[in-house]
């Protein structure tokens, strides 16, 4: 932590600082503001920076984008010449200053003498993910704050798997960035960096090798293409890939919702512009009764998280990530299985705190299922294993908040080759005259109850910080032994636990029915996650538990003040 008021004296003297962002500064007349700005460096969450945009070392703007990517500069030449020119690739979504700070980017690793490969427009995550991979970059950004609020852009860093990087790259980027200078930033005009050819276009080959791959994926071609779809990108990079995608496929009744097609940075008709969240199939659900769609499919704005509602009578049942997950799942094995392309050693890998409702189904046809710290940088971390000793065959990646790969063309999460499979799946299920709500309750019947409930609560600046803080030591030290007849079996505490997983701080609680509850931190965002576990034979039992569950331990949780 820093000394906030002469850190915020330190940027409005500094020669490096331009006078509009001083401007900015001169301007905040809120004590409160300006410590919350400058207290701290804006911090490396999940893989990278994620912040309110604005002026200040806790804040996202140009100089903190400088400051990291100088950073990851040092990081990539401490790795030697040929990584330098191995190079990064950068991609960026639709939100405001996201392609100023792309530019900025790609002039200060160019400056560093790194080559530079830049996407000419707005791209999806995975296409990233899958560039690196294919250009065979030592590294990769892309410029996104995923499905956050319009306030806020983000800077994701990967390595050279194509996913995130993990741990020991992160800190060793942050001793960098936490040593640096304004003064210590080398800079070159983008303009400047083309000229040179040290950045550089990357090509329209790029995209047609993705598509290439993501169709490559596809199981059934026997199914009912005529499936009314209605799709929503949410005003973010995912309109123009998957329906690319489904029209390839043959996808031949996919409807727009026409008020969230087009890039929009302010998410005006959305504002949360997360999926996972149903409000944000408003429009969607409108349009779909208008036409009597059959499914409805919604992408975040960097298309790496896809959610989905189907038909269910005069409605549209939302299905959370637990649900899209095991039916794709059951979907993609029993699909490779029928057609004989289901590997020997097929490995499937799920986050902690994402649902067994997929176990049986692996389990029935011999696939692994190995379960990571939450994130696809640690789900991914498994199939770059893979890649090496040849020990599984990953087919599948997904957690619970709506996020899912297949294949092995990109190792982050991949919402084009999911809104495609999930397409594929529903046209598979209608030609057999079902549902996808058929399919669940099928599932269901077949398997038991498995019911969830995902609790976040947000506690916003530092005093929220603090607040989380306390609350995840008070839990730790005093949980619950009991909620209503089911009895605390064990506690898993990650951060201390020898669990085989590295150190985080997540507590899962595992109670003698099978039920368990989890409880974390946000790595992006200001919110304390309660994640609740239930099954049951019984499906009115099994909700029950959900509800004693959340009851008690959320309780516990707002005494902590």
């Amino acid at each position: 932590m820093f000394d906030y008021k002469e850190k915020y004296e330190e940027w409005l003297s500094s020669k490096y600082i331009d006078d509009k962002t001083k401007e900015e500064l001169k301007k905040l007349d809120d004590e409160e503001e300006i410590k919350d700005r400058f207290y701290k460096n804006l911090e490396f969450g999940t893989a990278g920076l994620r912040g309110i945009v604005g002026a200040g070392t806790n804040r996202m703007n140009v100089y903190t984008v400088s400051m990291a990517t100088q950073a990851l500069a040092e990081t990539i030449i401490e790795e030697g010449e040929n990584a330098k020119v191995r190079g990064v690739a950068i991609a960026r979504d639709v939100r405001n200053f996201s392609k100023e700070f792309t530019e900025i980017a790609a002039g200060v690793l160019a400056a560093n003498g790194i080559k530079t490969y830049v996407f000419d427009d707005i791209r999806p995550t995975p296409m990233l993910s899958f560039a690196v991979r294919y250009l065979k970059t030592i590294s990769g950004i892309v410029i996104t704050a995923s499905h956050n609020p319009q306030m806020y852009n983000g800077y994701k860093v990967y390595w050279e798997e194509g996913s995130q990087i993990l741990e020991d790259t992160a800190k060793k980027i942050l001793s960098y960035y936490d040593k640096l200078d304004m003064g210590d930033i080398k800079r070159m005009e983008f303009s400047e960096g083309l000229e040179k050819g040290i950045i550089e276009i990357i090509p329209k080959s790029v995209d047609d090798a993705y598509y290439e791959a993501v169709l490559g994926m596809a199981i059934n071609d026997d199914i009912d293409k005529d499936i009314k779809i209605v799709f929503s990108p949410l005003n973010g990079t995912g309109n123009l890939p998957v329906r690319y995608v489904l029209d390839k496929r043959g996808f031949s009744n996919v409807n727009i919702v026409k008020e969230q097609e087009k890039p929009d940075p302010y998410f005006t008709t959305v504002g949360y512009p997360n999926p996972e969240d149903v409000k944000a199939f408003e429009y969607a659900k409108k349009l779909g009764k208008e036409i009597d769609a059959d499914l409805l499919i919604a992408t975040d704005p960097d298309c790496d998280r896809v959610a989905m509602m189907g038909k269910d009578g005069d409605d549209y049942y939302a299905f959370n990530g637990n649900q899209t997950g095991a039916l794709l799942i059951n979907y993609i094995l029993n699909g490779l299985n029928d057609k004989n392309k289901l590997p020997e050693n097929g490995a499937i890998v799920k986050s902690i705190v994402t649902g067994n409702m997929a176990v049986p189904v692996c389990e029935k046809l011999g696939v692994k299922m190995f379960e990571t710290l939450t994130g696809f940088k640690n789900i991914c971390a498994l199939p770059n294993i893979w890649d090496k000793t040849k020990e599984y065959d990953f087919i599948f990646g997904y957690e619970e908040s709506i996020g899912y790969t297949y294949g092995d063309h990109a190792r982050d999460k991949d919402a084009v080759v999911s809104s495609m499979m999930i397409a594929e799946m529903a046209g598979y299920y209608k030609k057999q005259g079902l549902s996808l709500v058929d399919v669940l309750n099928e599932y269901y019947e077949k398997y038991g109850y498995f019911k969830e409930k995902l609790i976040s609560l947000v506690y916003e600046g530092i005093e929220g910080q603090e607040r989380i803080k306390r609350m995840m030591e008070a839990i730790r030290n005093e949980p619950l032994k009991e909620i209503e007849d089911m009895k605390l079996e064990k506690t898993i505490d990650f951060l201390y636990d020898d669990t085989g997983l590295p150190k985080s701080n997540v507590l899962k609680f595992i109670l003698d029915d099978g039920s368990w509850y989890c409880v974390r931190p946000s790595g992006t965002e200001p919110k304390i996650k309660l994640y609740i576990y239930t099954y049951d034979k019984d499906e009115d039992k099994a909700i029950k538990k959900v509800k004693a569950i959340e009851e008690k331990v959320k309780g516990q949780m707002e005494s902590i003040k």
